[in-house]
């Protein structure tokens, strides 16, 4: 069993207030989440938990069901703190009754206890419920004026001790006879760089070996490309960071995903990780091995 006591983050709050946001965001920042668990499964849970050492942040994301719910809720919290098997931190997210109205008619759906169809009665009700855990919150945050963007960055604030958004590159190799990457965010086609392919003593190489990766690099076309390329990406990547981009993927594409692409693309992985978390991946090269 695990020596230190664990922190259980509990996320909860109004319908409509932003939790699954929430709940997107700590994942980012590396947390263990369990959403939608029910408050009387959380001592069975948070006994697992204690008794792993492969989790060191965990968040449970709790949503009203029934009107009993938060009363069993709030005995499971004290129940765990009695015992001394957790430190609960609770994160209660709220809003306006007329931004939630206004939520609830853009999404179409209808608060969980509006058994009638009024969209304030059922928010109100929820409210007069939810009243005894609000005043328990540690963190209690108004999200009538937050974009999700802005929620995220400030559980980001509260949360993670970098205190910035979590941001990470993966450079990715491929090559167009194969099909494009469609999970890349910016692709770049290198066919117009002179091929090693074409020389008989490079062409049975990848572009990790030394002498294809000087061949492809050493050119002058390819250092005028490279370095603008480069320029425009660190023009580029604060503004992914600002838009609240977790992860970004940068694919570089010749014909086989052999040579070309993958000598620019190990230099633009060692280039960018003077100031990114970086990885690197090369696509195609598993096919290059499987040949020989």
């Amino acid at each position: 069993m695990a020596e230190h006591k664990k922190q259980l983050l509990i996320i909860t709050g109004m319908s409509g207030a932003g939790k699954t946001v929430a709940s997107h965001a700590l994942e980012d920042m590396g947390y263990f989440i369990v959403d939608n668990l029910p408050p009387s499964l959380l001592p069975s849970f948070w006994e697992l938990i204690v008794r792993s050492d492969d989790f060191t942040k965990v968040a449970v994301v709790i949503d009203l069901r029934v009107r009993r719910f938060y009363k069993d809720l709030d005995n499971e919290i004290n129940s765990l703190e009695d015992n001394g098997n957790a430190q609960t931190r609770i994160v209660f997210l709220d809003a306006s009754d007329n931004t939630l109205v206004a939520r609830y008619k853009e999404t179409r759906r209808v608060p969980p206890l509006a058994s009638n169809g009024r969209l304030l009665d059922g928010i109100l009700e929820e409210r007069r419920i939810l009243t005894g855990i609000k005043n328990r919150a540690n963190d209690i945050i108004d999200t009538s004026n937050l974009s999700p963007k802005e929620l995220k960055q400030e559980l980001i604030n509260r949360f993670s001790k970098q205190h910035k958004q979590p941001f990470s590159i993966e450079v990715l190799s491929f090559g167009f006879k194969y099909g494009m990457p469609i999970d890349a965010d910016i692709v770049m086609d290198v066919r117009f760089l002179p091929n090693p392919f074409y020389i008989p003593e490079l062409r049975p190489f990848t572009g990790l070996d030394k002498r294809v990766f000087n061949y492809v690099m050493d050119k002058k076309q390819t250092q005028t490309f490279y370095q603008k390329f480069l320029d425009l990406l660190k023009v580029a990547l604060p503004g992914y960071i600002n838009e609240g981009k977790s992860k970004l993927t940068i694919a570089i594409g010749c014909t086989g995903g052999q040579h070309r692409s993958v000598a620019i693309a190990q230099q633009l992985a060692h280039d960018l990780a003077e100031d990114y978390t970086v990885d690197i991946t090369h696509r195609e090269i598993s096919r290059y091995t499987r040949k020989r």
